[in-house]
C-alpha cells in the first residue's frame, strides 16, 4: 500500500475595499474574498491588508462565521497601494513564509480581484516567475472562476517594477550626498541593501573598528573593501585574513610575526599581518573562528596599539583599523563562552549586517545580470566562445531558488549553467542541471522529508518537532515578544502564535 501526503491548499488575498463594504452591510454581496471561502473549500486563508487594524478586524470578525476554514491575517504598511515595489515584497515575504511553514508542494491560490490593479499584476507577476499558483477572479456577477491567463513572463522586466520612489531613496541617503566610487561595485536597489550600503559610507571616513555580520557567501570582504578604499587609509594596504584558514600553532606568528629562529621553521625573521597592514586597514574574516588564547593577545594590541613579534620583547608600535567579519551571531558565542566579551565590544563599535539574498527584494535580478556579464568577459578568451544569454525559464527558476549559500552560490550556479549549455541560450534545463542540494537541505530531506515508511512514519510526531523548535527558537530571538515572534515565524498574528503555542509548547 502507497501512503501519500496531500499538499495544503492555501489561499492568498488581498482584503478589499469591497470586502469592507460588504462586512458593512451594504448592498455589494458577499465581496471578493467572501465569495471564494463559501464557494471553494482551503486549509487555510491568508489574507493581506493595507487598511487599518480596527476596519480589518471588523471584517475578519464579519468573515470568520462564513467558513470553517482557518483564516491569518497580516496588516501590511504601504505607502500607497499602487507601490508595486512594496505591494510586491509584503507578497513574496509571506508566500515565502508559507512555504517555509507548510512545505515546497503547498497548491496556492491568488485571489486577483481584491485590492487596486497593482495588487492584480503583482499577483500575476509573482504566480508566472515565482511562485506557481492558480488565479481565480470572484465578483458578484460571475462568481469564483478560475482566471486563464496565457502566457509566462520573463522576470527580467521585474527590477523595473520594484523601483521605489525617489523621496524613498532620498531619504535613506539622508546626510550622503552620493554614492562614493567604492561602494558602486556592490550591486543592489533594494530597501535593505541601500541601508547597510548607507551606514557603511558613514563609517568608512572613520577609522573605529567594524564588525560586518552575514551568511556565508553575501559579500562581507567585498564591503569591507569598499569601506577601506573609500576611507582616509585608501592609499595604504587593505590585508584580508581568513582566521579559520590559518593552523592553531602559527596564528601567533602569522598575525604578529617573529624573529628568525623563534621556532624550528623560522628560518627567516618574518612580519605579522598587523605590521603588513601598519597604516591601513586588517580584515579579520570569520573571527568566530579565532582561539580564546589568541582572542586575549589580539584584545592586548587593540588596547596598546602594539605588537610583540615571537621571540622578541620588544613591542612595535601599530596603527591599524580592523574589520572583522563573521558568519556567525557573536553575540551566543559570547554567551557560550566561545569568544571573549571584552574582545567582542571592542570589535563591535559599527556593526553592520548582510542581509542574505532572499531578503533582498529586487536584487537577484540585477546579480544575475551582473555575473552573468562577468563571467562571459572573463570567459571570451576561451576557444570558440561567444556570449551566454539566459532564458526567461532559465531566470524564471533562478528566482524560485533560495539560495543559501547566496552570491558565492549564484556565481557557482551559473558558471556550470555556462558550462552545460551548448548553445548561445542558458536554458531552464540548464539551470536544473546546475542547481546542487545545499547540506543543510539535504540533512532536512533526508531526516524529515525522506523516512522510510518500513520503519514507521509517525506524522505528527515529525510535525510536532519541528514545529517545537521553532517556536522555542523565535520566542527566544525576540525574548518573548509574541508579535516579534509571529513576524520571525512568518504567522498572521500573535493570535495565531498562542494557538501554536497552546497546541505545541504547553
Amino acid at each position: 500500500m502507497t501512503i501519500t501526503t496531500n499538499p495544503m491548499n492555501i489561499l492568498v488575498s488581498w482584503v478589499g475595499q469591497t470586502d469592507l463594504d460588504a462586512s458593512q452591510g451594504q448592498p455589494v454581496g458577499l465581496g471578493p474574498v467572501a465569495q471564494v471561502v463559501t464557494n471553494r473549500k482551503y486549509e487555510l486563508v491568508v489574507l493581506l491588508s493595507n487598511y487599518s487594524k480596527k476596519e480589518t478586524a471588523s471584517f475578519i470578525k464579519w468573515l470568520e462565521p462564513q467558513s470553517n476554514t482557518t483564516i491569518e491575517l497580516q496588516l501590511a504598511v504601504l505607502s500607497g497601494p499602487t507601490n508595486f515595489g512594496e505591494i510586491y515584497e509584503v507578497v513574496t515575504n509571506r508566500i515565502r513564509n508559507i512555504l517555509k511553514v507548510y512545505g515546497p508542494e503547498t497548491r496556492l491560490t491568488y485571489n486577483l480581484s481584491p485590492g487596486t490593479p497593482a495588487m492584480a499584476a503583482v499577483w500575476i507577476i509573482v504566480a508566472k516567475t515565482r511562485y506557481a499558483a492558480e488565479l481565480i477572479e470572484s465578483s458578484k456577477k460571475f462568481g469564483v472562476r478560475t482566471a486563464n491567463i496565457p502566457f509566462d513572463i520573463s522576470a527580467e522586466f521585474i527590477p523595473d517594477l520594484l523601483k521605489r520612489p525617489d523621496n524613498d531613496v532620498s531619504r535613506l541617503s539622508a546626510g550622503v550626498s552620493q554614492l562614493a566610487p567604492a561602494f558602486e561595485q556592490i550591486i543592489h536597489q533594494s530597501a535593505k541593501m541601500k541601508r547597510v550600503i548607507n551606514k557603511a559610507q558613514k563609517i568608512a571616513v572613520r577609522s573605529v573598528p567594524v564588525l560586518i555580520e552575514g551568511e556565508s557567501g553575501t559579500g562581507k570582504e567585498l564591503l569591507a573593501r569598499a569601506i577601506h578604499e573609500a576611507s582616509p587609509r585608501q592609499a595604504k594596504p587593505f590585508i584580508a585574513v581568513n582566521c579559520g584558514a590559518i593552523s592553531p600553532e602559527l596564528v601567533e606568528s602569522e598575525f604578529f610575526g617573529h624573529k628568525k629562529g623563534a621556532f624550528t621553521s623560522a628560518d627567516t625573521a618574518r612580519k605579522g599581518h598587523f605590521e603588513s597592514a601598519n597604516g591601513g586597514t586588517l580584515f579579520l574574516d570569520e573571527i568566530g573562528e579565532l582561539p580564546l588564547n589568541i582572542q586575549v593577545k589580539l584584545l592586548r594590541v587593540l588596547q596598546e596599539g602594539e605588537v610583540v613579534r615571537v621571540g622578541e620583547s620588544k613591542p612595535i608600535p601599530i596603527d591599524v583599523r580592523i574589520i572583522s567579519a563573521t558568519n556567525r551571531k557573536l553575540t551566543s558565542e559570547v554567551n557560550e563562552g566561545r569568544f571573549r566579551e571584552d574582545l567582542f565590544f571592542r570589535l563591535a563599535v559599527a556593526v553592520l549586517r548582510l542581509p542574505p539574498i532572499r531578503e533582498r527584494a529586487g536584487d537577484l535580478n540585477l546579480l544575475i545580470d551582473h555575473l552573468l556579464e562577468k563571467i562571459n568577459k572573463e570567459s571570451v578568451a576561451e576557444p570558440d566562445w561567444g556570449d551566454k544569454k539566459i532564458s526567461a525559464g532559465g531566470r524564471n527558476l533562478l528566482l524560485q531558488h533560495t539560495w543559501p549559500g547566496n552570491i558565492r552560490e549564484l556565481q557557482n550556479t551559473l558558471t556550470r549553467a555556462i558550462v552545460w549549455s551548448s548553445g548561445k541560450s542558458i536554458t531552464k534545463e540548464d539551470i536544473q542541471d546546475a542547481l546542487l542540494e545545499s547540506p543543510l537541505q539535504k540533512q532536512v530531506n533526508d531526516g524529515i522529508l525522506h523516512k522510510s515508511f518500513d520503519e514507521g512514519v509517525d506524522l505528527q510526531g515529525i510535525i510536532s518537532t519541528v514545529a517545537r523548535h521553532y517556536l522555542s527558537r523565535a520566542l527566544k530571538e525576540s525574548n518573548g515578544n509574541k508579535s516579534k515572534a509571529s513576524t520571525l515565524l512568518g504567522l498572521g498574528s500573535y493570535q495565531t502564535l498562542n494557538n501554536w503555542i497552546k497546541k505545541y509548547l504547553d
